[in-house]
This record gives structure tokens, C-alpha cells and sequence, in this order.
């Protein structure tokens, strides 16, 4: 039969193994790091397993598409699966402060090595790398003193000479926010539209494809960002790098608002079960090794001044940015959308 003094060690006994097995979850789940990426698991990989040199941290990958990775962040919102969300764009990163989705982090290091412009001012996401949006020109059918800025892409000396991809692509849409905050939503929209005029087929595919585009005859210009032109370059693919070597690069708007520059970048999510494994993560992302890594083996620019671009990336030559107004880019998405709808860029 049971007695009082049974049941009181029955119940203490109970309770200790509550609490082991409590320790034993902790302990299985407190060295570890999950992190939704908007960016392809190969150009992740090699900055994990740097950080898991120094670090005791599993690091788990889930890799997919920014914007359903925001739209499952918002379903978890109470119970969130991941720590981090990695992703690929200035628009992608204020759509996720928008919908509370991050946590505000204040870190004396992310101070030190991130500049502010590459950060919200509320330090809520942060930037790791900055990708620039120039012109690109076909070496073989477009003289380099044709050029000169964004706006002149809209001239009718340049009719079904251009590529460009879809305006549903995040990076066009920011390209048009960009033009926006330059020159105002009514110059804004006569430019897309004027700009759509002189597409030489209809909006298909992603950077690299406009690039073989040119390569192929179709067209002449395009807008892309130098990373998919710098990955050619280096392509075990033969034909990627042929196609990349009819190509060369033009910085517009040198002498007036900068080349227009994107950001990739990453925000830890509120509610985080690893919260201090996340902030480890986003401090060591910021380190001159990792920046190191972003810059020669992923063919962008670093966000810190004491990191070289790639010898691939410093032949495309030196550039003014207009990079002062990022988080500006992210208020204006929604008006770029609608520009683009307005103005028939598909």
C-alpha cells in the first residue's frame, strides 16, 4: 500500500525526472543554430564550416524561397522554427521588420565592422554583402561612349536592343525603387515606360540568362548584378564562360546618383530558441574571414573597407554607389510594383 512518505518521494522522484529530461532537451538543442536561407546552399556552405571551426554549434540549413520562408515565418510566429532568416535583398529584409518578424540585436562588434547604411536604424536586420546592378553591354555591338545612365536606357536609339528579366523579380523591383527615390514616382514610371518600348523580347528568365541573351545576338543591354557575371567567368561551364567574355561591364550615374546597389543580408527571428548562437553567427558573418569568403569565393562585395572584391570583381573597375538610402529602397517596393504593372513591364 502506498503511504504518505511513498507518495512524497514518488513525487520528488517524478519531478527530478521532469527536470532531467528537460536538461537533456536543453542540452541537445542549445548548441544548435537554424537558419531559413533565401540563398543557395553552396554559397552558404563554405562560411557554416568556417564558423564550425571556432564554434561547437550545429548549424542546420533549410534552403528555399525568401518570400515563402516570411510567409512561414508569419505562421510560426509564436513557435518559430528557425533563429535566422538569410536572404537575398533590401526589399526581402524591410518585408520582414514589417511584419515584426525580427529581433532588435545590439551588438558592440556588428557596430564596429557593419557600417550603419548597411543596417536598419533600428538594427533590426543587418547587411553582409553588397551586390551592385550596373549596365552590362555587348563588347561587339554597343560603343562604351553610347552610355552614360539608367534614364538613357529609355532612349529610342536603343529600341529592341535590350533584355531585362521579369519586373516580379525582387531585384528590378528595387532597381525601380531606386529610380523612384532619384527621380520621382512620375519620372519613375515614364521612364519604365519608355524602357519597356525598347525590350527585344519579352521579360524571360534570370541575370545570367539576359547575359547569354547578348551573347547570342538577341539583344544588346541588359541590367544585372556582377556576381552572375562574375560566377560565369569562373564557370567549369564552358559555354557560361564564353558567353560572359562577350560582355563587359558599365557603371552608370557616376556623376550623379551613384550606381544602384542591393544588399544581402539577414535578420534573427523573434522569439528565437537560439537566440546568443544566432548573434554568434551574425558576428562572425561580419568578421573580416567571413567577409573574406563573401568577397572571393562568392564574387561580392564586402560591407567592411579592409576586405578586396575578387580579382575577378576588381577588373570590372571602381564605382560611385548610391548607397546612403537602402532602407529607403525597402519603403518603396510597393509603389514599384505598381509602376511596373502600370507601365506593362510583365
Amino acid at each position: 500500500m502506498f503511504n504518505k512518505k511513498n507518495i512524497f518521494f514518488g513525487f520528488i522522484l517524478i519531478i527530478f525526472i521532469v527536470s532531467f529530461s528537460h536538461f537533456i532537451l536543453e542540452s541537445k538543442t542549445k548548441n544548435e543554430l537554424n537558419i531559413y536561407s533565401g540563398r543557395k546552399s553552396h554559397l552558404i556552405e563554405p562560411l557554416i564550416k568556417e564558423f564550425g571551426k571556432n564554434k561547437k554549434i550545429k548549424v542546420n540549413l533549410i534552403t528555399g524561397k525568401s518570400d515563402e520562408f516570411i510567409e512561414k515565418l508569419k505562421l510560426e510566429r509564436n513557435n518559430p522554427k528557425a533563429d535566422i532568416l538569410l536572404t537575398t535583398d533590401i526589399a526581402r529584409l524591410s518585408r520582414g521588420k514589417e511584419n515584426n518578424l525580427f529581433a532588435k540585436v545590439n551588438s558592440e562588434i556588428l557596430k564596429k565592422n557593419i557600417p550603419s547604411k548597411y543596417t536598419s536604424k533600428d538594427n533590426y536586420w543587418f547587411g553582409l554583402s553588397v551586390r551592385a546592378r550596373p549596365i552590362i553591354y555587348s563588347k561587339k555591338r554597343v560603343n562604351i561612349n553610347e552610355l552614360k545612365n539608367y534614364e538613357q536606357l529609355a532612349n529610342k536609339k536603343w529600341k529592341n536592343r535590350i533584355c531585362m528579366r521579369s519586373s516580379n523579380n525582387v531585384y528590378n523591383q528595387s532597381l525601380i525603387a531606386y529610380m523612384i527615390i532619384n527621380l520621382g514616382e512620375k519620372e519613375a514610371g515614364n521612364w519604365i515606360k519608355n524602357l519597356v518600348k525598347n525590350f527585344a523580347r519579352k521579360p524571360y528568365g534570370g541575370d545570367r540568362d539576359q547575359i547569354k541573351a547578348i551573347s547570342s545576338g538577341q539583344c544588346d543591354i541588359t541590367v544585372a548584378n556582377t556576381y552572375y557575371l562574375a560566377n560565369m567567368l569562373n564557370s567549369k561551364n564552358e559555354k557560361d564562360r564564353k558567353a560572359a567574355e562577350k560582355v563587359s561591364v558599365f557603371w552608370p550615374n557616376q556623376e550623379t546618383f551613384g550606381v544602384h546597389v542591393n544588399l544581402s543580408g539577414l535578420g534573427i527571428i523573434k522569439n528565437s530558441k537560439n537566440y546568443k548562437n544566432a548573434v554568434l553567427f551574425l558576428e562572425f558573418l561580419s568578421s573580416k574571414n567571413a567577409q573574406e569568403i563573401y568577397s572571393k569565393k562568392i564574387n561580392e562585395y564586402s560591407i567592411r573597407k579592409d576586405v578586396t572584391p575578387s580579382e575577378t570583381i576588381t577588373k570590372f573597375g571602381k564605382f560611385i554607389s548610391d548607397d546612403f538610402q537602402l532602407e529607403e529602397i525597402g519603403k518603396q517596393i510597393k509603389s514599384a510594383i505598381y509602376l511596373a504593372s502600370k507601365h506593362n513591364w510583365k
